[in-house]
């Protein structure tokens, strides 16, 4: 993921992250965007840091994050990428899975990574999202996927 910045591309720290999902501890899996282009693409990433609840069970003495667990990041990142630069209002709203189509693992993902993830070629029609997700660490790709995502009404509490 290179580091260079597009002109009036969006970034997003960890404040901004947290005004648009409503992931909290411990499923919020995107530290930062570093890049946002409404429309084409999103380069954001997680530091991936040996205190994650997860690798107390996945596995001891071998710590590997769950790939379940890397693409809820890619989803994440994809519900920036579908919320950023819109005017609409969002509150009340989830985005929520609708599909997942040709995910492969290409590598693990352990202590010490930095998952950098990419969602680029966003389609949607009313409030259906599909786009390509991709994960990398160290420049090499550890995860793909399409993902497919409705924007839907947040359940009454």
């Amino acid at each position: 993921m290179a580091e260079e910045s597009t002109p009036n591309a969006i970034t997003m720290d960890i404040h901004k992250i947290m005004s648009l999902l409503p992931h909290r501890y411990p499923f919020l899996l995107v530290d930062r965007v570093v890049e946002c282009v409404p429309g084409d693409h999103i380069k954001a990433y997680k530091n991936v840091s040996f205190n994650e609840p997860f690798f107390q069970g996945h596995f001891p003495g071998a710590p590997v994050m769950p790939g379940v667990l890397i693409l809820e990041a890619l989803a994440q990142t994809g519900g920036l990428f579908a919320l950023a630069g819109s005017t609409e209002d969002f509150s009340g709203k989830l985005f929520l899975f609708t599909g997942l189509d040709g995910v492969k693992f290409r590598r693990q993902v352990v202590p010490g990574d930095r998952l950098e993830l990419t969602c680029c070629n966003l389609r949607r029609k009313m409030m259906m999202c599909k786009m390509e997700a991709k994960a990398f660490v160290d420049g090499k790709l550890a995860c793909e996927a399409q993902i497919s995502a409705a924007i839907a009404d947040r359940p009454k509490a």
